[in-house]
């Protein structure tokens, strides 16, 4: 919880009282490796905020293929829908690729703490913002770039990822294959 509490600090004041809050409101859980946070087609019931380890998001294509669509790595909240009230069913999984801690809030505290918490929904924002941008940087000069530059940019864009993420995961992620991947991490080192 104190990482969320240091993380969302950075984009707005909040006194004790509104800490002591959002504290009461909020469960750290643990995910271990494979298992999902969320899963297709099934109703997400929580927001969260990932303060250890790594989650993928993926989804399977018309000829059954996974395909990792991004990444989800430390200080990242995790929302679903456009608005706290939208009830969100996911066309995509998230998966722990590694051992995971969150701090998890039920819809109702969520609200509870948006509706109780002056400029809470502004801190919010600021955060999706920043991370809305990171993500459309990391991903948007995939389109025009070969194999070998796509990897180097995933090496600088994602470099506490690159040991700590399967290759296979990587190589969806770039939209090569696993065996590419290979000749290029060779000829890269």
């Amino acid at each position: 919880m104190d990482k969320f509490i240091e993380y969302i600090l950075q984009f707005g004041n909040l006194n004790k009282q509104q800490i002591d809050l959002i504290r009461s409101k909020g469960t750290e859980i643990d995910l271990s490796r494979d298992e999902y946070y969320w899963e297709a087609g099934k109703t997400v019931k929580q927001i969260g905020f990932l303060t250890d380890g790594v989650i993928r998001v993926y989804y399977y294509n018309n000829k059954g293929e996974e395909i990792t669509r991004y990444f989800i790595d430390e200080n990242h909240l995790i929302l679903s829908g456009n608005t706290i009230d939208e009830v969100y069913t996911p066309s995509e999984y998230l998966s722990a690729i590694t051992d995971c801690n969150l701090v998890v809030f039920t819809r109702k505290d969520w609200r509870e703490i948006l509706d109780t918490i002056i400029g809470w929904d502004s801190i919010v924002q600021k955060i999706i913002t920043k991370h809305h941008n990171e993500k459309i940087a990391r991903r948007s000069e995939l389109v025009s770039q070969d194999g070998a530059e796509r990897y180097l940019d995933f090496i600088q864009k994602f470099p506490t990822l690159v040991n700590r993420v399967p290759l296979s995961y990587i190589a969806s992620y770039l939209g090569i294959t696993q065996s590419s991947l290979s000749r290029i991490r060779k000829n890269v080192r």
